[in-house]
Parts: structure tokens; C-alpha cells; sequence
């Protein structure tokens, strides 16, 4: 099942590429020669082709930046977010700096922290109308961080 995981993951990755939708524009256009009669009978082979070329001649890029660049946008981004202090936000993205690139740094810097900063937001937001009982965002966040950072040692 990893394996067709995997597979998945990466024919998603080629059809959301700048390859597939530079080869899918000039397939578009080999379909309008058709459509305007210049195809003739070889209009597939037109299409194919153009696609083909598209393709073929369009640059290959990595579509997602390194954990660095990552790392500092999120960081930039994080600054502008009104974060309380006793959070620890800021030493664990010190501790995202030196401990390098990985599996679980990446993890946390593409989706666990800001998932936990979006719920503090949001629970800030619903705040108003929460019960006596609703948990403190602010701690609730700190917990957040005091496991991720757990999980970089």
C-alpha cells in the first residue's frame, strides 16, 4: 500500500507540474489547429506532439522550496502573528535552525506549527463565546510546542 502510495504522490505531483500544464496549453492549441481544419488526419499526432514538446521543453524546477527558505518565510510570517511569549515559538524555531534539515523538522515546519498557530488563532477568535470551562489557547499552544520541540531531541 506505500508503494502505491508513493505512486499516487508522484503522478499528482507531475499533473499539478509547470511540465504537464505548459504540455496540456500546447495540446489546447494543437486541438485549435484542429478544430480550425489545419490538422488534417494526422491531428492526434499534432496534438501529441505539441503536448509532447511543451513538455518536454519546459524547464524541470522543484515546485516546493527547501526547508531553509521555508523555515524563514514561516518565521517572517510567524512575527506578524500576535504569539504569546510563554508559547516558546521562538525557541522552537531556533531549535528548527540548528538542528537541520530532516523528516520531522520539515514536518514541522510545512504542517505541525502552523496547524498549532491557526488553532491558537482560531481559538482566540471563538474566545468570546467560550465557556468557563474552554482551555486556554495560550497553554494549549504551549503544550503544542513543548512536544515538537520534544521531538527534535
Amino acid at each position: 500500500m506505500a508503494t502505491s502510495d508513493g505512486f499516487g504522490r508522484q503522478v499528482l505531483r507531475y499533473l499539478e507540474s509547470t511540465r504537464n500544464l505548459v504540455g496540456c496549453g500546447g495540446g489546447a492549441v494543437g486541438l485549435g489547429l484542429h478544430f480550425a481544419g489545419l490538422g488534417g488526419a494526422w491531428w492526434p499526432a499534432v496534438v501529441a506532439g505539441l503536448y509532447g514538446a511543451g513538455a518536454l521543453l519546459t524547464p524541470k524546477r522543484d515546485p516546493r522550496p527547501g526547508p531553509d527558505p521555508e523555515l524563514t518565510a514561516l518565521a517572517e510570517y510567524l512575527a506578524t502573528v500576535p504569539l504569546p511569549a510563554s508559547a516558546g515559538v521562538a525557541g522552537l524555531l531556533a531549535a528548527l535552525r540548528t538542528v537541520g534539515p530532516g523528516p520531522v523538522p520539515r514536518e514541522i515546519v510545512r504542517h505541525r506549527l502552523p496547524v498549532a498557530v491557526a488553532g491558537y488563532l482560531r481559538a482566540l477568535t471563538w474566545r468570546p463565546w467560550a465557556g468557563a470551562d474552554a482551555p486556554d489557547p495560550e497553554a494549549e499552544l504551549g503544550r503544542e510546542v513543548r512536544r515538537l520541540v520534544a521531538e527534535l531531541d
